[in-house]
């Protein structure tokens, strides 16, 4: 006999990698929005974050708002969220710059949007309610969402844990470098360094590959070629005039 899903089941499924992002309409510190509506085009990183007036949620504000224009220079826009209503945000906001130091970080101001979600839809629709880490709390999701409002790519941190802010780049900049050169990304990879070229389809092109001897590609076996992409190559594709 089939029972009723249990809240846990009802309240944690998400958008899986390669699914379209889901929609809502919110207000935001930045007014209101139509998501991913607003952002044709564009590549958005959207990130969940527990609580206002949180000392690692403020680390980490005052660090996405320190690099939104380096973020959008690679034609990505921020948009944050939480389950604390608009006023809390904005006085929040408010704090981290008129009072908040952190580090070499002091007077930051946040201008991305800040999402109000006291009823929680939006968090539901994209999984940041874990039950496990906490009901009332958005665990630190990190959500890419492509031009083409498509998911990319999700990271997802605990409460405890403050994101690195290089991977979330260095990520955004590899999915971006995929596109624009069919490719892939080894460990580690930086802008400058060696790409992966796709596997070979077939046992000809496999053979062939074998026997390439050029500058630009170099195989050691037939699944494992790289190849040169110049750091300069790499920045003119990503930045944006």
């Amino acid at each position: 006999m089939e029972t009723p899903l249990d809240n846990r089941e009802q309240i944690t499924p998400m958008p899986r990698i390669g699914d379209k992002a889901p929609e809502f309409w919110a207000k935001t510190t930045q007014g209101d929005i139509h998501f991913p509506n607003d952002y044709k085009g564009k590549w958005v990183i959207l990130f969940s974050h527990p609580a206002d007036f949180t000392p690692v949620c403020t680390s980490e504000f005052m660090t996405f708002a320190k690099l939104e224009e380096k973020f959008a220079k690679v034609n990505c826009k921020l948009v944050g969220l939480s389950v604390d209503g608009l006023y809390s945000h904005i006085a929040w906001l408010r704090t981290i710059k008129d009072k908040i130091q952190f580090r070499d970080m002091k007077n930051i101001e946040v201008k991305f949007p800040l999402i109000e979600d006291i009823t929680m839809n939006v968090a539901k629709k994209y999984g940041m309610i874990q039950p496990g880490e906490s009901e009332t709390q958005a665990v630190r999701a990190v959500f890419y969402i492509d031009p083409k409002a498509t998911v990319r790519a999700i990271i997802y941190y605990p409460l405890s844990l403050g994101r690195n802010f290089e991977e979330i780049y260095r990520a955004l900049i590899a999915m971006q470098i995929a596109d624009e050169f069919a490719v892939a990304t080894p460990a580690d990879w930086e802008p400058g360094d060696d790409v992966i070229v796709p596997p070979a389809g077939s046992c000809g092109i496999a053979e062939e590959r074998m026997k390439i001897k050029d500058n630009e590609m170099e195989c050691t076996d037939w699944f494992f070629c790289t190849q040169k992409l110049d750091k300069n190559e790499v920045l003119e594709a990503v930045l944006q005039d």
